[in-house]
């Protein structure tokens, strides 16, 4: 199965992007710029196509193990994709929930929602406030 046909199948639509327009695939723009600046990234070039697929490898084992994401509030991709991230989050949440009950004073708002999110979107619009009273 070709990548096109593949993308086809998941109902990913093929990228026509411009040089620079970096709003074109929020997701890969995202994971570049996350690569960009890990602390590992090479300041120089790779010795040869064999370094270049090490360094990948290790680089996705971190991103998918130990790469906390705010957008599935703060657990590793593994956590969510094998189903921890529910229970990773209750605990979280009772924790808060103790604090606050411990130390109310230390609140002056709601604890932060640690309910995982149906859909993970990236530069998706915030809810607008209202400026009436």
């Amino acid at each position: 199965m070709t990548l096109a046909a593949k993308m086809a199948e998941l109902g990913i639509s093929l990228s026509f992007s411009r040089p620079r327009v970096s709003n074109d695939n929020a997701f890969a723009e995202s994971i570049f710029r996350t690569l960009k600046y890990h602390h590992s990234y090479p300041h120089r070039r790779f010795r040869d196509i064999l370094s270049v697929r090490e360094w990948v490898d290790q680089f996705i084992a971190w991103y998918n193990t130990e790469h906390r994401h705010s957008g599935i509030k703060y657990v590793t991709p593994n956590q969510r994709h094998f189903g921890l991230a529910d229970n990773i989050c209750e605990i979280r949440r009772s924790t808060y929930e103790e604090a606050k009950r411990k130390h109310p004073k230390r609140w002056s708002r709601h604890i932060k929602n640690w309910q995982q999110p149906e859909i993970v979107k990236i530069n998706h619009p915030r809810p607008i406030k209202s400026i009436e009273g």
